[in-house]
């Protein structure tokens, strides 16, 4: 096998394989937990079940449909950025992290087309059920991404400092805060995970890859560190 059919091979299993987990992680706290209900792990890890419309950790971008379709052109262009890196002899572990980006956000794709129609949405303390396709609580691509995760590493009232009362992106006193109060799910972490490796690990690599074929000619093989070409 060459090594070039290798790396496809690899990431092509990665893939699979945070698909699989992703969507049996989502399934079992869908299936299982009423929305909003909480299961204290540990004092700072908690499950606590809740589904959105928008993007990872919560946020938004446009309609329902918009983001979607967003998520899916995402989502191929990274197919076809892998493909073309690895032709152009790219390190394995850059492939990986680019096989992972994709393998996430193609995992909340799922929910977004799919989960509306194969599952209801009964309300607290009832859990969802699977139904038949159609009879769902929404169509094709508007179903609602599943999170569970919830790290609150720590918490606290805010005191009353009195020269910051009143002053923007200050909590006020005597409000209770929480650190990483974010909720996500398998693929959010996946995500966030591979992109901060890219920057750290491969940002000279990603700029190169961006460029056009006569930039990435300038750094061939033969010409990178011994270390790069090992990873």
């Amino acid at each position: 096998m060459t090594r070039k059919k290798k790396q496809l091979l690899i990431a092509t299993l990665l893939i699979v394989a945070v698909l699989i987990i992703d969507q049996t992680i989502k399934i079992a706290v869908k299936t299982s937990m009423y929305t909003g209900e909480r299961i204290e792990i540990f004092s700072w890890f908690k499950l606590l079940f809740i589904e959105n419309n928008g993007m990872a950790f919560g946020w938004e971008l446009g309609g329902k449909y918009f983001l979607t379709s967003f998520r899916i052109i995402a989502v191929s262009l990274i197919g076809w950025f892998i493909v073309r890196t690895v032709k152009k002899g790219a390190p394995t572990g850059f492939i990986v992290c680019l096989a992972l980006v994709l393998a996430g956000a193609a995992g909340n794709i799922i929910d977004c087309l799919f989960y509306g129609i194969i599952f209801d949405a009964p309300a607290p303390p009832e859990v969802a059920q699977f139904v038949s396709p159609g009879q769902g609580y929404s169509s094709i691509m508007l179903g609602r991404v599943v999170d569970m995760f919830y790290f609150p590493l720590a918490e606290w009232e805010m005191p009353d400092w009195g020269w910051a009362n009143g002053l923007p992106l200050i909590p006020e006193a005597g409000e209770h805060c929480v650190f990483f109060s974010a909720i996500f799910n398998f693929a959010d972490a996946v995500i966030s995970c591979s992109i901060v490796a890219l920057f750290i690990f491969y940002h000279k690599r990603l700029s190169l890859a961006l460029a056009s074929d006569k930039e990435a000619k300038e750094e061939s093989p033969e010409e990178k560190p011994a270390e790069e070409q090992s990873v």
